[in-house]
């Protein structure tokens, strides 16, 4: 992979981490703590749709999750490598799924 797509998709995933951390927060999620803010079941309108919010909220920590440890990868050296065959992951699927841990072989295999 070339320093330059390397930077390239460096940035996407710090500028989708960065998107998915507002989204949280306008969510009323406190990354601090982990949680939703206290006043945030004040009327029942936001009460009945807190099971909606907070199955959200679960997603964006799920794809926070994936964006950390892509991160993490790069300062390990070994972003762009599959988890499970270690063969480098195609740069097209990278550019799709910046955060890939697997190459599509493997992926399927896991379905």
């Amino acid at each position: 992979m070339t320093d330059t797509v390397h930077t390239t998709l460096r940035e996407s995933l710090v500028g989708e981490r960065a998107r998915v951390l507002d989204q949280l927060r306008e969510l009323g999620h406190d990354a601090a703590r982990e949680s939703f803010d206290e006043n945030f079941a004040d009327s029942g309108q936001v009460t009945a749709e807190r099971g909606e919010v907070e199955t959200l909220t679960g997603t964006l920590l799920e794809t926070l999750s994936d964006i950390d440890h892509a991160l993490a990868k790069f300062d390990g050296d070994t972003y762009g490598a599959c988890e499970s065959c270690q063969q480098p992951i195609p740069p097209a699927r990278l550019e799709a799924m910046p955060a890939a841990r697997l190459c599509i072989g493997c992926a399927s295999k896991r379905r």
